[in-house]
């Protein structure tokens, strides 16, 4: 089973394809859809059309995303979940329904602590899945989307990829 997690963003769309099979677990690929500048509308579509193409590419099974949370900013919170529509959009176009998780829970599952820096998040899924290298945060927080989403589907499966 391949899994992509998205990590949503209007900047930079972060995502992560895993795969699952025998109870291991193997990195496939990540990256970043990068917005650019311009118009809004112009920046979801490049958002759209970027994580369209990923998902063509890699033909996920399966899919995960983070939830958005509202803070002190509500312009931005509203920013992000345009952002957030177009990934979700591009997801249902390719017939997949994804499983959504709050920051808190992903950080929790991967690292143990609801409340880890990225740089924590990063470190533990560099060690869960051996090769796999990312650039950007996004890619390493999307990766992680997808390695709970994985791991919701057995329990043992975190521990297997770690060995």
């Amino acid at each position: 089973m391949r899994i992509i997690g998205v990590d949503p963003g209007l900047k930079r769309m972060g995502w992560g394809v895993v795969e699952l099979m025998s109870g291991r677990l193997r990195h496939v690929a990540n990256g970043v859809c990068e917005s650019g500048r311009g118009p809004l509308g112009d920046r979801l579509a490049r958002l759209h059309a970027g994580l369209a193409d990923v998902i063509v590419a890699h033909a996920p099974d399966a899919a995960a995303i983070e939830r958005t949370f509202v803070n002190a900013d509500p312009a931005g919170a509203l920013l992000l979940g345009q952002a957030r529509g177009v990934a979700l959009l591009a997801l249902a176009q390719a017939g997949l329904e994804p499983a959504e998780y709050a920051p808190n829970e992903i950080k929790k599952a991967i690292v143990g602590v609801g409340r880890a820096e990225k740089g924590q998040v990063a470190a533990m899924v560099a060690a869960l899945l051996p090769g796999a290298r990312a650039t950007v945060h996004d890619a390493w927080d999307a990766l992680a989307i997808a390695i709970v989403r994985a791991h919701r589907n057995g329990p043992t499966l975190v521990a297997r990829a770690a060995s």
